[in-house]
């Protein structure tokens, strides 16, 4: 299905789009405009999102703001310790007829918030993690596809630790982004006390189809890139890996394990995505920086020697850079 007579077209009617889209999260969401890029890139990239931050910072809100103005179905998971896998991808029940039939869970919506993932055992993150990879769920034998455009913004409290079952690292792979929400500014502040406390609230309104996604998911992949900024991002990562040819000095002294090809295949597409966001038809080095923090935080683990010395991962990448 082509909505567009060629890509040039669709590349400005996106940034139109988006201009609009941003507007309206902007009624309810005050502030956090960067969270709110990225997680609108990693929609249109076809990537999943890892979001961590304190409670109450509107992690909830954000997400279900922005299934309303995208005109997508919404679920929300609330990741418990006695959450089964089956209370995710559904369960079969016996029919009147005395016949298995498959009763969908919450997965199979184009938006899931995975409320505290950290909060689940591992067998039950697993069921929500073959969902991102495969795009479908397996019952009794069975493959169920799930619904596109499909994605999943999985929040965690990085303070509360006890009880929590941090994700592998293969696990955490499947993220696109590790976006880090902090807090609010003080007039960004005040402004949300205002708006929430005074009984008054937005309504944001649908500016795009599903149809209109999948259409924009398939323009990001189209985008032409040069030689030079493939080269460019596969660099970056393989100075990630301690003990390598291309190692960085800091690598080697400060990082355990680096960051594998799939980090050089979003660095690539939220390149693309973000150049078409900005206006560009072709992403360039710029575009590749933009996308490394939230793409490598995650895929990187630091030594005894980085905490120690008081070594943050964004300081690491930093260097990289």
């Amino acid at each position: 299905m082509s909505i567009f007579s060629n890509d040039a077209e669709a590349a400005r009617a996106l940034v139109e789009k988006y201009n609009t889209l941003r507007s309206e999260v902007a009624k309810v969401i005050v502030g956090q405009e960067e969270i709110v890029h990225q997680t609108i890139m990693a929609i249109f990239s076809k990537g999943h999102v890892l979001l961590v931050g304190v409670p109450g910072l509107a992690k909830t809100l954000l997400v279900n703001t922005v299934s309303k103005v995208l005109g997508l179905t919404y679920s929300r998971i609330q990741f418990t310790p006695d959450l089964m896998p089956s209370d995710i991808v559904g369960t079969e029940i016996l029919d009147e007829n005395r016949k298995f039939r498959f009763i969908k869970g919450p997965v199979f919506a184009n938006i899931i918030l995975a409320d505290e993932i950290n909060r689940t055992p591992p067998k039950t993150q697993s069921a929500l993690l073959e969902a991102m990879q495969e795009r479908s769920v397996t019952m009794a034998g069975q493959s169920h596809r799930l619904q596109d455009p499909f994605f999943v913004l999985a929040t965690q409290n990085p303070i509360e630790q006890e009880g929590t079952y941090p994700l592998p690292e293969a696990q955490l792979d499947r993220f696109m982004f590790n976006l880090w929400l902090n807090y609010p500014g003080f007039e960004e502040e005040v402004q949300v006390v205002k708006n929430t406390t005074a009984g008054r609230f937005a309504e944001p309104q649908v500016v795009m189809t599903a149809e209109e996604i999948l259409y924009f998911q398939q323009l990001v992949r189209r985008v032409p890139v040069p030689d030079n900024v493939y080269e460019y991002a596969v660099k970056l990562v393989s100075r990630t890996r301690p003990n390598t040819p291309m190692a960085h000095q800091l690598t080697n002294q400060y990082i355990s394990w680096g960051a594998g090809p799939r980090a050089s295949q979003y660095l690539i597409i939220g390149a693309k995505c973000n150049a078409l966001l900005n206006g560009k038809f072709s992403p360039d080095i710029e575009d590749v920086r933009a996308v490394a923090h939230p793409i490598l935080r995650h895929r990187i683990v630091r030594n005894y020697s980085a905490e120690a010395e008081g070594y943050s991962m964004d300081s690491i990448i930093n260097q990289l850079l």
